[in-house]
């Protein structure tokens, strides 16, 4: 492998931005090289860097930008079954396997997302209440421990390591390879239909009434008061049944020949999103939606990926960056917590830019995951410094009272004991870590942050 670079790093927030040594195997037998060659500053893989904060950075320490282990290992037709390289990325899948109708079994809101970074966050997508997470759907995950020893994990192989792996943010040991089973489909197309919620209550019936669609999501006005607090537009959709055929027609020529010019080349001015240009952006969206329910055929892209049309979207928050918050409270009559959550933001003066809200499924997969049955609510914030940390300390607070909890992959700034509160598991998790990198080989700035792993509380 080459040697290590020095470059300064930063996840998709763009906050915070750390120094750190890089290198970039393109073989196992350079990944095996980077690990010997290791030192005390500690060790991390980092993907694509969509996630928000810190969770894949590591201040002076090594970092393995894996994208460039890429490679398909095999894939069984008759089954759907997947074993690739951890580099491999959820875009990758796409364009070499949905013209062979496969499609990722989860999948969040970028593409852009390494199958490593998809279990160390384990991420969730429009259809967590029916199919759940990604690791859900994954077996025979290849783990390069503190030992220098190669581990097959999964549910049944060293499940205390397989669990402790998923949504460990990549504190367990360098992923290899794994397996995913993908799910057949018969087209690029996706049965869709939107709502237009009038109000936070409005849209949990109309979510109540979606149990028939695989993926569910709807986008929320959080500065609006009142009675049209909550509301928004709901999007449900499925996988369009083998006699239903769409057309981009002059949309999806438009799109291929603006692609190379959907790009935000520069920072975007300070002044850019304030409280005035996001009520107005708010107002005009959910306006231009009639009211009703609206039905069609679209191709998954948009569907699925919207903001990946526009290439470095994340610069037009500027130099400061922004703050991504996503939590999750279990669902309760009057919704109160979610309430006080708005209530909260509109009254803080800084709303969010992008805000989607979605009900979660059953499924828990306990340790260090972030989905658990409620109501999901993400959140982007410009980095308004003192002023948005505090406000984000106040929804901490609420979330904490309301039994729920934030997702680390999305993190960058959450108090050890709050966190501690939020995830009760998190000692048991640790003593499965120590147990298996008893010398703190892994670390990250999150890591060390919240005091799991060496360097931290």
């Amino acid at each position: 492998m080459a040697q290590w670079t020095e470059r300064e790093l930063w996840g998709w927030g763009r906050y915070p931005r750390v120094p750190a040594r890089v290198g970039r195997p393109e073989r196992r037998s350079e990944v095996m090289a980077a690990f010997a060659d290791r030192d005390a500053s500690g060790l991390l893989a980092h993907g694509l860097g969509r996630s928000y904060g810190d969770a894949a950075l590591l201040r002076d320490g090594k970092v393995l930008l894996t994208r460039r282990l890429d490679r398909m290992l095999a894939f069984d037709p008759e089954t759907g079954w997947l074993r690739c390289e951890a580099g491999v990325s959820i875009e990758d899948i796409l364009e070499t396997f949905v013209p062979r109708g496969w499609f990722p079994p989860v999948t969040p809101g970028t593409k852009f997302v390494t199958v490593g970074g998809a279990l160390a966050c384990d991420i969730h997508g429009k259809n967590h209440h029916v199919d759940g997470c990604w690791s859900n759907h994954v077996r025979r995950v290849e783990l390069l421990t503190a030992s220098g020893d190669v581990v097959i994990c999964d549910a049944q192989n060293e499940p205390e390591l397989f669990k402790a792996t998923v949504g460990g943010m990549g504190l367990t040991g360098l992923m290899l390879s794994m397996e995913v089973q993908l799910v057949p489909i018969h087209s690029p197309w996706i049965e869709m239909e939107s709502v237009r919620v009038e109000n936070l209550d409005h849209f949990f019936e109309v979510s109540a009434e979606s149990a028939d669609f695989t993926h569910t999501v709807s986008w929320i006005d959080c500065v609006t008061t009142g009675k049209g607090m909550g509301r928004g537009i709901f999007m449900r959709g499925r996988h369009a049944r083998p006699h239903i055929d769409g057309n981009e027609g002059v949309v999806g020529v438009a799109k291929d020949v603006l692609a190379p010019f959907l790009d935000v080349p520069v920072d975007g001015p300070s002044w850019l999103l304030n409280k005035a240009s996001i009520k107005t952006f708010n107002e005009v969206y959910f306006r231009r939606h009639p009211k009703g329910s609206h039905e069609s055929v679209v191709h998954f892209e948009p569907f699925f990926y919207p903001l990946d049309a526009i290439r470095n979207w994340n610069r037009i928050y500027g130099k400061r960056g922004f703050l991504q918050y996503q939590l999750v409270v279990p669902r309760e009559p009057d919704h109160r917590s979610l309430r006080a959550v708005l209530e909260a933001i509109t009254s803080s003066g800084m709303g969010s830019f992008l805000a989607v809200i979605k009900e979660f499924g059953a499924q828990d997969n306990g340790g260090l995951s972030f989905p658990m049955p409620g109501v999901t609510l993400a959140l982007d914030f410009a980095n308004y410094g003192d002023p948005l940390l505090a406000l984000l300390d106040r929804l901490d607070r609420i979330v904490v009272e309301a039994g729920g909890r934030v997702y680390l992959g999305k993190d960058a700034r959450l108090e050890p004991d709050t966190f501690r509160a939020m995830y009760p598991d998190w000692k048991a998790w640790r003593d499965v870590r120590d147990t298996w990198d008893p010398t703190g080989v892994f670390r990250s700035d999150l890591g060390r942050r919240l005091g799991l792993c060496m360097g931290g509380v």
